[in-house]
């Protein structure tokens, strides 16, 4: 990546120099002719432009050569292989390992559930990662009294490869890339059964990278156009060709514009919840006993890893946890709180808090966990 930086940065500095030479001179080349002749070739059905002549449509382009530009050297056999770390749905890249959905529950109950919900249902900010419906998927803003899609593992994804994939290198939240395999086919097991997703007409009680490979998650067949294969962008190029396929009534319009049929929402979906607003307020909170400004900004902004020791942070409550805390004395864990400890950021990622707000908040939980 430096060698690459570097590149760019040799090349931009070269363009820089051709640039202030030429207006110096006043030798800048005029712009060749028909500098927006088109070809339609993009990906998406759109146009490219050729470079050409030291010009990019009306823009200066830099065409000196880069001889004698270092794009650095060849990676090993075994930094490929490192780099080389996605898993495939053809099972390409599954770890050889075993967990059972039980044991999955178990590990979700300890590092998930704070964030999403017992059973997956939801959190505070965090993704639902279970129910959902399939039939949801379709809806659309002209179906009165129907809800809005609701996309979940189980409504949504279409590869089961995707979840452990993403598990493996981003989970558990404060902690990534610290499950064993067991732990990931756990983990995994327990998530897809929850949704409800069944291997050969059973339910899911453990998996390995055997029987991973005979998963076949509910909406794998609801994306379009097919992008995976060696087909995949002959595939893609050819639905953007049809304008029909993404909505569209009629051709794509680049001039004399105004003349096609626009198609108006007859009925809006009014049965979602929370109901679609345009306003910015945030929702009234509906008063429920005596509740400190300071402990509504650590369930904002706290809560995520101190509400449990899941996390590595000192559990509010946990009055053993916080007794050898404070043995720093407090002005010491107000500095911590503020300035950032370990694994902790500075006001723990909160950077709009003030420092004043933060002393109230490590006073709130110290309170908490006498």
């Amino acid at each position: 990546m430096m060698k690459l930086n570097n590149k760019l940065i040799a090349i931009a500095a070269s363009t820089l120099l051709a640039t202030t030479v030429f207006a110096a001179e006043g030798k800048v080349a005029p712009l060749p002719k028909n500098i927006y002749n088109a070809k339609k070739d993009a990906l998406d059905g759109g146009v490219t432009y050729k470079r050409e002549k030291g010009s990019y449509t009306a823009y200066r382009v830099n065409d000196q050569s880069t001889k004698g530009v270092s794009f650095g050297r060849a990676p090993t056999a075994n930094e490929l292989k490192a780099w080389d770390a996605d898993i495939m749905p053809d099972g390409t890249g599954l770890p050889v390992g075993s967990g059972t959905a039980d044991d999955g529950e178990s590990l979700y109950d300890k590092d998930c559930a704070v964030c999403h919900g017992e059973f997956g249902a939801g959190g505070k900010g965090y993704p639902t990662l279970t129910g959902g419906s399939l039939e949801s998927l379709t809806n659309q803003r002209t179906c009165p009294g129907k809800d809005a899609p609701n996309r979940t593992i189980g409504s949504y994804w279409p590869k089961a490869s995707t979840l452990i994939w993403y598990i493996r290198d981003a989970m558990p939240y404060a902690h990534p890339k610290s499950y064993s395999p067991d732990q990931m086919y756990a983990m995994t097991a327990y998530l897809l059964r929850e949704n409800g997703v069944q291997i050969d007409g059973k339910d899911i009680e453990e998996l390995n990278q055997d029987n991973f490979k005979k998963i076949v998650m509910p909406n794998e067949k609801g994306f379009y156009p097919n992008i995976d294969g060696p087909k995949g962008v002959e595939n893609v190029r050819a639905f953007y060709k049809n304008p029909k396929n993404f909505g569209a009534v009629g051709t794509r319009c680049m001039s004399n514009c105004g003349k096609e049929t626009v198609v108006k929402i007859g009925n809006e979906i009014t049965a979602v919840v929370p109901a679609y607003s345009t306003l910015r307020d945030l929702p009234k909170v509906e008063a429920k006993g005596a509740v400190s400004e300071a402990q509504k900004l650590y369930e904002k902004s706290c809560a995520v890893c101190h509400k449990t020791d899941a996390m590595g942070a000192p559990a509010v409550g946990d009055k053993g946890a916080w007794a050898k805390v404070m043995g720093k004395g407090i002005d010491k864990v107000n500095h911590n709180a503020i300035n950032g400890v370990g694994g902790m950021p500075p006001k723990g990622g909160a950077m709009d808090l003030s420092d004043a707000q933060i002393k109230d908040i490590v006073k709130f939980m110290v309170e908490s966990s006498k």
